[in-house]
């Protein structure tokens, strides 16, 4: 028995395309905003990242990645109850790989944005952290573009099964 409800196939479907947004935008800050951003003078790239962080939380980023947070939490409580429908578990999948994003975000990558907006960015201490930032922030990255990758691959192949 597939997942027949037209409602959670709908919502599925949604869910891997914005997980797979979400994961494009974390890849493209992995792939190169922050190398760009680490190569300007480290007064500059502060002040640009620093930018970054405060426009970043707009009303509809925030309803893609807190949105897809919450639909894919809902995607998983229906996996778990339905485990025995096929895509069931690809479904509690998704949602435990998207919540890596959303936990890394928070525990990982505010903590240090926070710190780098205390900092004046031509102070010598922010030019000696910039360089510590960049290179573990954008590793952090890295783990943050798999988890919705790997969501937008789980959810559409629940979808794709639910059919």
């Amino acid at each position: 028995m597939a997942i027949d409800n037209a409602f959670v196939r709908g919502l599925t479907l949604y869910t891997a395309i914005t997980s797979g947004v979400c994961a494009g935008i974390f890849y493209a800050f992995s792939a190169f905003v922050m190398s760009a951003l680490g190569n300007l003078p480290a007064g500059q790239g502060i002040a640009a990242m620093n930018s970054i962080n405060k426009q970043a939380p707009t009303f509809w980023f925030m309803v893609v990645l807190m949105g897809t947070a919450l639909t894919g939490l809902v995607l998983g409580v229906y996996g778990v109850f339905h485990l025995n429908r096929p895509g069931a578990l690809l479904l509690v999948v998704g949602a435990l790989a998207y919540l890596v994003a959303i936990v890394t975000t928070g525990a990982f990558h505010v903590p240090r944005n926070d710190r780098l907006l205390g900092m004046d960015p031509e102070s010598v201490a922010a030019a000696d952290y910039w360089r510590t930032y960049v290179t573990e922030w954008t590793w952090g990255n890295h783990l943050r573009v798999v988890g919705p990758l790997v969501a937008a691959v789980a959810f559409t192949v629940a979808w794709r099964q639910s059919r």
